[in-house]
Formats: structure tokens, sequence, C-alpha cells
């Protein structure tokens, strides 16, 4: 009787501990682990996004075959016409071009463009390692290059993919490229691509290439970039001992030039904090570096004058900016030379087109691809919040150089902006929003049968 009652005590004790909620929990992280377990072993739309999102393409040594052969093995599977494509002589930086044939290749086709690279990431900085595409329990999914931007590269092909379910065939022809080294100016990449006689035969018509995302419930559209410069401001005076007064000594005139600068970049920033212009519709100069003093043994000789100053600015010219008249005033107000100073400009891409206009896509009905473009949003119920300047660069500025209509576009809603940011993140609802956006964006444009661009 007693070894009776003693099992039965073992047995409701052991019932009272599954009821428990600590056991509950630990059932429910199990059941959540289990699914995602599942769902990484599934071939879906988020799993490819997540194995794209895993190749490190980081500079400085961005792994461009592997992210080239695994959209290449995609495209395989869509059917996609394709060319690898170098222009660098020791092909270490490969352009993929994927190509859908419209039922009329004479109408100028669609160019769907994205960057295989993305910049470093400090492991340590991160909830999760940077190149897991760590998936957490409400979807978000975080990863360098889920917002800049792997997720549109492969929301392309997921669209295409969709659409053939559909048997749906494009009148005019749809190009895909994939090119490297945006993030350091494009300058092997897109400028080179722009510029080559394969990308004449494209015939192309119109761009779409990568935006931003907006905490907000509209779609971003971006009609220009500004172009950076890169402004290196250097100053000469005299040498001697340092208790002694200098007119126009290196340090004292490079002083001058800052403080002119400053006064510059704060006029600037007051027009946008009264409302009256975005960030990326002003000129931006901020200071990056400082190179002065005569080095020592314990830092810097502290009673010498040195004789040569420098300091470095990132400028920033919306297309609306005059870049001759920016010239005129670094050469005669902050770097002259009757103070004894030089300067160089490093223009980082194109601030004109082949005309000699500003790098601008009308968002008008006098750009005929807007309404289009327009049309395709509203289709799956979206709306476009009022269009922008991206306050950064992307490589739509080397299509818009050309005179060919380009919008930047990256279909995220209610997603805060984490570009080049710690704990870069998409949501997998988001992305799976943006799938069905491009489906309609890619099916109307290519249906559109204008021959006018």
């Amino acid at each position: 009787m007693a070894n009776s009652h003693h099992s039965l005590s073992l047995l409701l004790l052991f019932l009272l501990f599954l009821s428990t909620p600590t056991h509950q929990h630990q059932s429910v992280a199990a059941e959540q682990q289990q699914q995602q377990q599942d769902e990484e072993e599934s071939d879906n739309p988020i799993t490819r996004f997540r194995n794209y999102l895993r190749i490190n393409t980081a500079h400085p040594n961005p792994d461009y075959s592997s992210a080239v052969s695994y959209l290449l093995s995609e495209a395989n599977l869509l059917g996609l016409h394709s060319q690898i494509l170098h222009f660098t002589p020791s092909k270490s930086k490969p352009l993929l071009l994927l190509s859908w044939p419209g039922s009329d290749p004479s109408l100028p086709s669609i160019l769907l463009n994205s960057h295989l690279d993305s910049v470093p990431a400090e492991p340590s900085k991160w909830a999760h390692p940077p190149f897991s595409a760590a998936k957490s329990p409400d979807g978000r999914i975080f990863a360098r290059g889920a917002q800049d931007d792997k997720c549109i590269g492969i929301q392309y092909l997921e669209a295409i993919r969709n659409l053939k379910s559909k048997n749906f065939w494009p009148i005019r022809t749809v190009h895909l490229s994939y090119v490297p080294d945006e993030e350091i100016g494009g300058f092997d990449g897109a400028a080179k691509f722009t510029a080559s006689e394969e990308f004449r035969t494209l015939n192309v018509g119109f761009l779409l290439d990568e935006g931003q995302a907006n905490p907000g419930e509209e779609f971003r559209v971006f009609y220009a970039d500004r172009c950076p410069w890169n402004l290196v401001i250097r100053a000469q005076g005299m040498p001697g001992h340092g208790s002694r007064m200098y007119d126009n000594s290196a340090m004292e005139n490079l002083m001058k030039s800052v403080e002119m600068i400053t006064r510059f970049r704060d006029s600037q920033f007051d027009i946008v904090k009264a409302g009256k212009a975005a960030n990326s519709e002003v000129v931006s100069v901020n200071p990056v570096y400082l190179k002065a003093g005569i080095p020592s043994p314990t830092g810097f000789v502290m009673n010498m004058q040195p004789s040569e100053a420098e300091a470095g600015f990132d400028v920033r010219l919306p297309p609306t900016a005059d870049p001759d008249i920016l010239r005129k005033k670094i050469s005669e107000e902050w770097a002259p030379a009757v103070r004894n100073m030089t300067y160089e400009v490093i223009e980082k891409g194109p601030s004109r087109d082949y005309l000699g206009r500003p790098l601008m896509t009308l968002t008008n009905d006098s750009n005929p691809w807007w309404p289009v473009f327009n049309k395709a949003i509203a289709a799956v119920g979206g709306k476009l919040a009022k269009p922008e300047i991206l306050p950064s660069t992307t490589d739509a500025r080397y299509i818009r150089q050309l005179g060919i209509p380009a919008l930047g576009f990256s279909p995220m809603t209610n997603t805060p902006i984490l570009l080049h940011d710690h704990n870069e993140f998409l949501k997998d609802t988001v992305y799976l929003r943006g799938i069905e956006v491009y489906e309609s964006v890619i099916s109307t444009l290519s249906s559109y049968q204008e021959t006018s661009n």
C-alpha cells in the first residue's frame, strides 16, 4: 500500500511538472526551433534570401565569385539568359547580366540593377553574426546587406519566378544586372559597364536601382542622387620657433579656411532646420580629417610652427547645385592662393549628363515611364511618397549620365533605415511584400508598348 501511495505521488508530481510555465515555455521554444529548422531546410523565398545574405561580399575582400555562382544557379532554374562580364584585367570583379527576352525585342528594354558588394561590419557590435542571416521569432532577418541591397537582387528573381509560374511573358526584354564595387564608387563596375558595347546593345529605356527604407507607410522613390566630392585643402607657411608670432602661418591659414567652411555648412544646415529643404537638397560639407604638426616620440613637437597643414572634407552636391559656383568659392574663399593655399577636388562620379544637364529623372507626365511606374505601385495597393533626392550615391548616376530615366526604389515600408548600421535587418513580411510589388512593377513596365523614351 505504501509503495502504491508513493508511486501515485510521483505521478502527480510529474503531471504537475508538465503543467508548469517553465516546461510550457521550453516546449514552445523547442517548437519554434523546430519550425525554424524546417524552414531552413525547405526551398522558399525566405531561405533563398538568407542563403544570399550568408555570402560575405563585404569590402575589402568581397566574395564575388560565390555570390555570382549562387545567383547564376537560381537564374538557370528560371531559364534566364546569362552573361558574366569582366571589365578589369584580373577578372576579379565579375558583373552578372541576366536577361528575360521579350516578345518584341525592338522596344527599349527594362534594366533592374543591384550591387553585389556591401560595406564591412563589426561583428562585436551586432546581436548576431553579420553574415549568419539569423532570423528572430518576430521575423527579423539580421545580416549585412539585408537592406543595402541584397534584398532587391533576390526580389527581382522571385518576382520573375512568380510571373513565369503564371505564364506571363514580357513584351519588352527585362535585364537584371548584378554589379561589383558600388560601395567604393562603382568605377570598376557600373561606370565601365554603362560605357561598354555590351551595355549599348541592351537598348535600355528605363532603369530601377536601389532606394531606401521608410519607417512610414509609403514607398520612397528617388529621382536623383547627390554627387560626392572629396575636397583636400593644403596650407603652407613659415616654420620657426613656437614662441614667435607669424602672419599667414600654415595652421593659421588652415584654421581660417575651416572657419569659413563651418559658416557655409551652418548656413546650409539652417535651411534644413527651418524646413525649407531636405538634407539631400542642400550642399553638405563635413570635415573628416586634419593633418598637421611635427611628430615626436611622445606626441608632437610643441615649440615649433609647422610649415604645412592639411584638412579633408566630404562634400555632397545635389543636382540642383552649380558645381562651377562651388569650385569658385573654394578657389577664392576657402583655399585662396594669396594665403599660400592649394586644394584638390576629386569628383567621385558624374554630376551632369552627356548634354550637360543635371542628373535628374523627371517625375511627372513628361516622363512617360513615371505614370506607368505609378500604375504598377497602385495595382498592388501601394502608395508612393513625394519623390526625393537620395542623400547618398548609387550606380543610377551612371545611367542618368546617358540620359536614360532611372529611379531609386527599394520597397521597404514600416522599416527603420539601417543601411551601413549595426544590426541591419529586414522583416520577412516586408521582404515578401517587396516581391509582390516587383511582380507588379516588372509585369507593368515590360508590358508598356510605347516606343518613345
